[in-house]
């Protein structure tokens, strides 16, 4: 795709940093690497309270390029500025597509046109086969980690386990990801988020990925070097509309999500 132009970019670029402020807090695993926007607080001496990510420049130009590249899939943009607006881009995304296939193959182009192909292709051959894939999985976990907190919110490296037993800090836990959060729909999660970014890293990459969303509380692990289940085994798939979903509360009114089953997200 041809790279976007620079009016699209200043669109986006204005007030990505008016949603409020998180605190950070700590998961029970083990963290490595504790990531922060160079703008973030230093923890109080009494150790209450907590760092506030604060977006940086950075941050708000690395929206406005991912913006950019997916008002270019979509061939659509928001009125709205910043955050705000790229839900709304998101959620086009997903009416524009057919199918729940053609949403995540999209999503996936959006990711690929990201990078330089001749990057990708250099280290899906290079790195990615050394120690079988285990340096490949360290190095993306803490890129996204460290480049990714304009999008998902405070994160840091943690362990996961491999298939054959063995602890690696690969993992990423987001605490409480932004994305799924503002747009409020398990689909846009799934669809336009999970499974491409699962596709994009195993195809293009040459490394596996295993992303465990947790739709009560909005925290998300990514498994860095972990194959992800089948679909119809993957209990992220299986799971009801959010309670913040709006279209979910107006079923349960007119009386069409009387159970488990009628809540099923009917875009996933």
């Amino acid at each position: 795709m041809a790279p976007p132009s620079p009016p699209c970019l200043l669109r986006a670029l204005p007030l990505v940093a008016s949603s409020s402020s998180r605190r950070l807090r700590r998961r029970p695993t083990t963290s490595l690497l504790r990531c922060s926007s160079p703008s973030a607080d230093a923890a109080s001496p009494s150790g209450e309270g907590g760092r506030e990510y604060e977006p940086s420049f950075a941050d708000d130009f690395l929206l406005a390029f991912f913006r950019a590249k997916m008002v270019e899939e979509v061939g659509w943009d928001s009125e709205k500025p910043g955050y705000n607006g790229l839900i709304e881009v998101a959620n086009r995304l997903m009416v524009k597509g057919k199918s729940a296939l053609e949403t995540e193959q999209s999503a996936v182009r959006v990711l690929r046109s990201l990078f330089p192909p001749l990057l990708l292709v250099l280290f899906k051959a290079l790195l990615a086969p050394i120690a079988n894939g285990q340096l490949a999985s360290m190095m993306v976990a803490r890129a996204t980690a460290l480049s990714c907190q304009w999008l998902m919110g405070p994160c840091s490296v943690n362990s996961v386990t491999l298939s054959n037993g063995k602890s690696l800090s690969s993992g990423v836990f987001v605490e409480k990801c932004k994305y799924l959060e503002e747009s409020k729909c398990l689909g846009v999660c799934i669809n336009t988020c999970k499974l491409p970014t699962q596709t994009f890293f195993k195809d293009y990459m040459g490394v596996d990925l295993y992303m465990e969303p947790n739709f009560e509380d909005y925290s998300c692990q990514f498994n860095f070097g972990v194959s992800p289940p089948p679909l119809d085994t993957d209990k992220a798939l299986k799971e009801p509309c959010l309670d913040i979903c709006t279209n979910a509360r107006r079923r349960k009114e007119i009386g069409t999500g009387s159970s488990t089953d009628g809540l099923q997200c009917p875009q996933v």
